[in-house]
């Protein structure tokens, strides 16, 4: 019997399979193009053709017949090979039974209808694939697309290379795609990104099929653009500039949106800093920040972790080959940190040099700084990140940003996600459960930008303007605003013998000896590129250097919304030295989960603009804010906070000199935490009512 099978990517068919047997025939549509391809065998090294889109069709078309005997008990859980399967739990009446894939990253969950296999489904950060069995298309996700179904999709043309003149005369290689047989002038997209504009473009094709103009600039001084490349330095011109030139195209109908994340969010709030007029919508993702706030001087302290990033933006075109190493302990161990480029790439690398130059918010820093040089202007804006977003303070700024918007201008989604987003149910320590990634998310971009570019009124600007979820309860919630409403404010105070109390105590002190040449760690692997996951710090947390203050066993649950700031009220023997809070979840056995954290070097307890040293014995305030956390901590878990001063991986060791974390020289500091009395060391939570 012939089985016909669909490949949907953002609610775009892309591919067709015929299978009858072990024989499988499929016809792809281009990237580009409207047609498909005449009718062909497939081999699994066809699948290859399909990377995009995160689903290998013949593999899992192959084993199609496995799947339904493995779920035709309905199990718990089943396992195909290395693929791990989980029942997913519905409340939904007349739901597929759906089976979700752990332990992996970009899972391929799989959908039955009375017994019959009738889709897999590919979550991840910024679109949604489905390989469905025709027929079926109202039970899965693709639903959602039901007022898409008839409009017309276009070819894609393009592109057509220009160079975009800045305001310095530096020209920046920008390509444009059209919608093929679209009436002119239409709406435009702009990205502007440091990871090659020919590389990473069909992740925007969707969009011109859809009918909008599609602009991909290389940043300056990347792959084909001039200039230097100098990460967080020009793009609020070059944004500027470049949303100018784009509105005033003949093809452009004068309304511009951005969209990208991480870097390419970056770019976004720098463009929209100035205030350009025809910037008319946003939609940031995993946003990068400013670089004290977020990177890569996240409080003052140098990031160690960003160098694995650094290294893959040493050539003028992404390499990301070079952030997997065998020797990274050796390589963050090298000073004076400049040599670190000749020593370990055997090269001389300008930006890396030029950013050391810099420890201190001065004009070098400011000048990227989208926060403070915004105008003010509001621009309609859709901001998605995840609790373990090793930017996710880049987000929190935008947060702030925004936060006086009306209500319709700005939608916000947090979920349990690290930076590569809506991607895994199972992150290091912890586990989700099936409702924690959402296959909706290319949807809502899609109406953002056509309700705000085109005038469309689907009803985007009313749906929740916040939604998140909180873990361990499982739970995706709204909100009208953020931080969200229904919550207070509660201090948690250090006490002696470790507590951690709602009331202050009597007053006194803890004292640990931080030495640099042997920092505690920051639990994390180097080569994955993601610094901010859920880890267990359990056994981290018996090293000397560490301070933990822990609430009792709670008796009913409690749920935490929000980000943290710790009043830290300290003193050392040394001129500086870091601190490093961690909020943690510590369960009935003891294990100790990472949920959020703050850094902050002393030196910049009163800003980031100059250092201010401390005076030995002297007791200073510090004020950390941490990142974002949704999580419910269950009856008979304890809060934690941990204090340190080391943490390798994420932060270079302060030297505990004022030379701070770029010196040869080191020395041993004895740090203490002081609280009750005058100095109520505390953590500040946002706790749900």
């Amino acid at each position: 019997m012939m089985e016909q099978f669909t490949l949907y990517s953002s609610g775009i068919a892309m591919a067709r399979f015929t299978a009858e047997g072990s024989t499988i025939l499929h016809e792809t549509r281009a990237p580009d193009s409207l047609s498909f391809s005449a009718r062909a065998p497939m081999t699994a090294a066809d699948d290859g053709t399909y990377a995009f889109y995160k689903i290998r069709p013949f593999f899992l078309l192959a084993q199609r017949a496995d799947f339904e005997t493995a779920a035709k008990p309905a199990p718990d859980a089943f396992s195909l090979g290395p693929m791990r399967y989980t029942r997913a739990q519905s409340e939904a009446k007349d739901a597929p039974l759906c089976y979700i894939q752990r332990g992996v990253k970009f899972p391929w969950n799989a959908l039955f209808w009375e017994g019959t296999l009738i889709a897999w489904l590919c979550p991840c950060r910024e679109q949604i694939s489905l390989l469905v069995r025709d027929g079926f298309e109202d039970k899965t996700p693709l639903a959602l697309w039901k007022d898409y179904a008839d409009r017309p999709l276009y070819g894609v043309r393009g592109p057509e290379t220009h160079r975009v003149v800045m305001r310095d005369g530096t020209e920046l290689a920008t390509d444009v795609y059209l919608p093929d047989g679209a009436a002119l002038p239409v709406p435009a997209l702009l990205v502007r990104t440091p990871y090659d504009r020919d590389a990473g473009a069909q992740a925007y094709f969707r969009y011109v099929r859809r009918g909008y103009a599609v602009v991909v600039q290389d940043v300056r001084g990347r792959c084909g653009s001039g200039g230097e490349w100098l990460p967080h330095y020009y793009e609020v011109e070059d944004g500027d500039d470049t949303l100018t030139w784009v509105g005033t195209q003949s093809w452009c109908s004068g309304s511009v949106g951005t969209l990208g994340g991480s870097y390419l969010g970056y770019t976004q709030w720098c463009a929209a800093a100035l205030g350009n007029p025809y910037l008319k919508a946003m939609i940031s993702v995993v946003t990068a920040g400013t670089a004290m706030t977020d990177s890569p001087m996240r409080g003052g302290c140098l990031g160690s972790g960003g160098f694995a990033w650094m290294f893959s933006m040493t050539r003028q075109r992404f390499a990301p080959e070079r952030m997997v190493r065998d020797d990274w302990d050796e390589v963050l161990d090298i000073r004076p940190l400049e040599d670190i480029p000749q020593k370990a790439l055997g090269e001389e690398v300008p930006f890396i040099r030029k950013t050391l130059q810099h420890p201190c918010e001065d004009e070098f820093w400011l000048r990227g700084n989208w926060v403070k040089r915004s105008v003010g202007r509001a621009v309609p804006v859709l901001i998605q990140s995840g609790w373990f977003d090793d930017n996710g303070m880049g987000t929190t700024e935008a947060l702030d940003l925004t936060a006086g918007y009306p209500a319709e201008m700005r939608k916000v989604i947090l979920g349990p996600w690290q930076h590569s987003g809506n991607s895994t149910y199972d992150l290091h320590a912890l586990s989700f459960s099936a409702n924690a990634l959402r296959f909706d998310l290319d949807l809502l971009y899609q109406q953002w930008f056509d309700h705000f570019l085109r005038g469309e009124e689907n009803g985007i600007e009313r749906t929740a303007p916040v939604e998140y979820y909180t873990i361990a309860e499982n739970k995706w919630k709204t909100a009208a605003r953020w931080p969200v409403e229904n919550a207070d404010d509660t201090p948690f105070y250090f006490g002696e013998n470790g507590a951690l109390f709602p009331i202050s105590g009597r007053s006194g002190h803890d004292s640990y000896r931080y030495d640099p040449q042997n920092p505690g760690t920051h639990i994390i692997d180097l080569c994955e590129n993601e610094i901010a996951v859920p880890e267990d710090y359990t056994k981290e947390e018996k090293r000397a250097d560490y301070l933990c203050y822990s609430t009792p066993p709670l008796c009913a649950p409690l749920t935490v919304t929000g980000d943290a700031r710790v009043a830290l009220y300290i003193s050392s023997d040394a001129p500086d030295t870091d601190f490093i809070v961690r909020l943690c979840d510590v369960d009935e056995n003891g294990r100790s989960v990472r949920l959020a954290d703050g850094v902050l070097a002393a030196r910049f307890r009163s800003g980031f603009e100059k250092p201010e040293f401390l005076t030995p014995g002297t007791v200073e305030k510090l004020v950390i804010r941490t990142s974002k956390i949704s999580h419910r901590f269950l009856p008979g878990h304890r809060l934690r906070v941990s204090v340190t001063s080391g943490a390798k991986n994420l932060i270079f060791p302060n030297s505990n000199t004022e030379a701070g974390y770029n010196s040869t020289q080191t020395r041993v500091a004895q740090n203490c935490v002081w609280y009750g009395g005058g100095t109520p060391s505390h953590i500040l939570l946002h706790i749900e009512r």
